[in-house]
């Protein structure tokens, strides 16, 4: 099943709709096809199953000629966003840094830890105002799981997305610092032991119990493989991670800065 590539405009967008009060989704949309960004589909009408093409994301997520891979011609909003996210970043940090930055270990976290923690801000903004979105439908049980797993009661992962709903901008800001923190510690980690070491340091943060829903090994493995090290690049995305965290709001320091 050969695939070929296809722009934003060839495909059917899905649960849109739901997304009509978040004027961030609109800009990101408006900035990734101005981007040219492009999704590998199946040619014709053939459809990939989804083991296939999540395997393909998960193995090469931001490889040199990468773009999303697609089941068909539907394409989700949130995942719009998502790779509007890693266009915005890449851009972002090609400014400052140059074309390394966003290849280094700390580029490559910096990008999937906002493009991730927006999923999370997306629960805050659609929990209620579009509880019946396929968004919420399917993510915030998959999330529930996640958290279960980790040992979080029922009762505690619901006054945690009633948090999330009540300050979506912090919920976002608060996962986004601690994606990057954890990657960052388990990319140096050299065996299983100080990785679970290092992940038993970050037990209380709050959104600890959604970690393992990220595919956080995806992110370490491919950093370790294919990483460039630049010392420079890396010290400056470091610091621009300080920035975001000491900025009232994370979320419009991204848009005033590297959208608008």
């Amino acid at each position: 099943m050969p695939l070929c590539a296809v722009s934003l405009d060839d495909l059917i967008l899905e649960d849109e709709p739901s997304y009509s009060h978040v004027a961030l989704y609109g800009i990101l949309k408006k900035f990734l096809r101005r981007s040219g960004h492009r999704f590998l589909i199946p040619e014709g009408n053939e459809v990939a199953s989804w083991d296939r093409t999540v395997f393909l994301n998960l193995t090469y997520w931001n490889a040199e000629q990468g773009a999303d891979i697609l089941c068909d011609r539907h394409l989700a909003a949130d995942v719009i966003a998502h790779a509007a996210w890693h266009a915005v970043v890449s851009s972002g940090l090609e400014k400052l840094v140059g074309k390394s930055g966003s290849k280094t270990a700390a580029g490559l976290f910096f990008a999937e830890s906002i493009a991730s923690a927006f999923d999370l801000y997306l629960v805050g903004r659609l929990f209620q105002h579009a509880p019946d979105s396929d968004f919420i439908t399917t993510q915030v049980p998959i999330m529930a799981e996640a958290a279960e797993q980790a040992g979080m009661s029922s009762e505690d992962f619901s006054a945690l997305i009633e948090a999330v709903v009540e300050d979506p901008e912090r919920a976002f800001e608060d996962l986004r610092a601690l994606l990057f923190d954890v990657t960052m510690a388990l990319c140096t980690c050299p065996d299983a032991m100080s990785a679970q070491h290092t992940l038993e340091r970050f037990d209380s943060h709050r959104f600890s119990s959604l970690l393992h829903h990220f595919q956080l090994s995806a992110w370490v493995l491919y950093a370790r493989a294919y990483g460039v090290v630049d010392d420079s690049a890396q010290a400056a995305i470091v610091a621009l991670d300080q920035t975001l965290r000491s900025a009232p709001d994370s979320l419009s320091w991204l848009e005033r800065s590297w959208i608008s």
